[in-house]
């Protein structure tokens, strides 16, 4: 059986998945499809970035949904792929998981994520709040640092077992910075992002777009979801969409998920979408997975 994985905001590059789209019409088409849906000339965005729109996350997320969904639909045209038990994706990702394992339309897919994306960019005054990437230690650690301090930061993406995001104020996060290091962190990143995302600054953008996945027509299947949001395995509708609607405000539980994967026994996993950086993180969590990266035409 065949576990796909699909990365999320900062997996974006230049040129993304254009070998995919000038050489097979599945992509090609699968562009054209989420830019009608969208009315944004995405390929533009993505191949020319002239307007400096890729790294705003406005346009960010839906850029790599329509990169990922390109390349999924080429893959799937190509090879006989007919094993998937899983899916799940980071962040965004899973709204691009359950476009390709077919439990919504591109096109409610595509409209719901560039909502998503227009929520989050504009969810809070602009340069205000961040986020910053801590190596070394796993959450547990990072938490305990966290409540000992009395810092007002939180968890927003549990990463791997050596990398932790952390979301909250520009100024928190700067001024603890040598309280982090002095804790074992071997390194303190701060994220070149527009806002603290996966925390409770969120929570109006998240309770936005709640009615709008309430208002999402699913289709059930065979293929299982792990949701960021509590890392457990769904299949039916009523609990994808309430963990979807828990999603935004709320910490990616990465690591739990692969070790979920483990748990039942997954071996194979595929990442489709830009960039590896989903098989990095895989590697660290643990070391039974065989996995495969398709981001370029030669992958396939």
């Amino acid at each position: 059986m065949t576990t796909i994985v699909f990365p999320g905001q900062g997996s974006q590059s230049l040129g993304m998945a254009k070998d995919f789209n000038d050489n097979f019409i599945e992509a090609k088409q699968t562009f054209e499809e989420i830019e009608e849906y969208t009315k944004i000339d995405l390929r533009k965005i993505i191949f020319e970035n002239t307007e400096n729109k890729l790294d705003l996350t406005q346009y960010t997320q839906i850029c790599i949904f329509a990169s990922s969904c390109a390349i999924f639909k080429t893959y799937v045209s190509q090879n006989d792929v007919k094993d998937i038990n899983v899916m799940l994706g980071h962040s965004l990702g899973e709204y691009t998981a359950l476009a390709c394992s077919n439990k919504l339309t591109l096109q409610s897919c595509s409209l719901i994520l560039k909502k998503r994306g227009e929520l989050m960019n504009f969810a809070v005054a602009p340069n205000k709040t961040g986020m910053a990437a801590l190596i070394g230690k796993d959450s547990h650690h990072v938490e305990k640092i966290i409540k000992d301090n009395n810092l007002d930061l939180e968890i927003a993406n549990d990463n791997s077992p050596m990398q932790i995001v952390i979301s909250g104020m520009k100024n928190e996060i700067i001024k603890n910075k040598d309280i982090f290091l002095k804790n074992e962190i071997k390194r303190f990143i701060p994220l070149n992002v527009s806002a603290a995302f996966h925390s409770h600054f969120m929570l109006k953008a998240q309770q936005n777009l709640s009615e709008d996945i309430e208002n999402l027509n699913f289709s059930e299947n065979n293929i299982k979801i792990i949701s960021n949001y509590d890392a457990n395995i769904h299949l039916d509708t009523l609990s994808i969409k309430n963990s979807l609607k828990n999603q935004m405000a709320n910490k990616v539980r990465w690591t739990q998920s692969i070790k979920k994967l483990e748990e039942i026994g997954e071996k194979n996993v595929l990442e489709i979408g830009p960039n590896k950086i989903l098989s990095g993180l895989i590697n660290r969590i643990s070391s039974k997975f065989d996995i495969k990266s398709v981001n370029q035409i030669s992958d396939i």
